[in-house]
């Protein structure tokens, strides 16, 4: 039991360091492809919103992709250390990447409608798929 337990904490870890890398990747080739407006400080709270509203819609859905795409790693590799309980694993990575969706939404209530939605919605089944196909390659040891 204390080995399946430490399984999952190191999935679950390396999931959420995962995540965090895509996410962060990703928004951060959004932010070169689609620079704020000048005189805008992205790391200013207060600009966010004006920032958001001058955004293009593919930045934007780059943000919605960023959370997704980072759900759906984070829940593969947390899947594929996290032997025992695979699922749980993923599902505590996407409840985090939720978090921060619900964070963001709240700090920064101009975010468009359809950018909350996808935000809220799609993290869990990205990573419930991304468990699902982990566990696809099981014949390989992980620990």
């Amino acid at each position: 039991m204390g080995k399946a337990i430490l399984q999952c904490v190191l999935g679950v870890v390396a999931g959420l360091a995962v995540m965090y890398v895509v996410i962060a990747g990703i928004e951060y080739a959004s932010h070169l492809m689609y620079p704020p407006p000048p005189g805008l400080d992205p790391t200013n709270t207060a600009n966010l919103g004006p920032i958001l509203a001058a955004a293009p819609v593919p930045a934007l859905a780059m943000l919605v992709l960023a959370w997704i795409a980072g759900a759906f790693a984070g829940g593969w590799v947390a899947a594929r250390i996290s032997r025992p309980w695979p699922r749980t694993a993923a599902i505590i990575v996407a409840l985090f990447v939720l978090l921060g969706v619900v964070g963001m939404i709240m700090i920064v209530p101009e975010h468009p409608t359809w950018v909350a939605i996808f935000g809220i919605l799609l993290p869990v089944p990205m990573a419930l798929l991304g468990a699902r196909l982990a566990a696809r390659k099981r014949d390989i040891p992980i620990l």
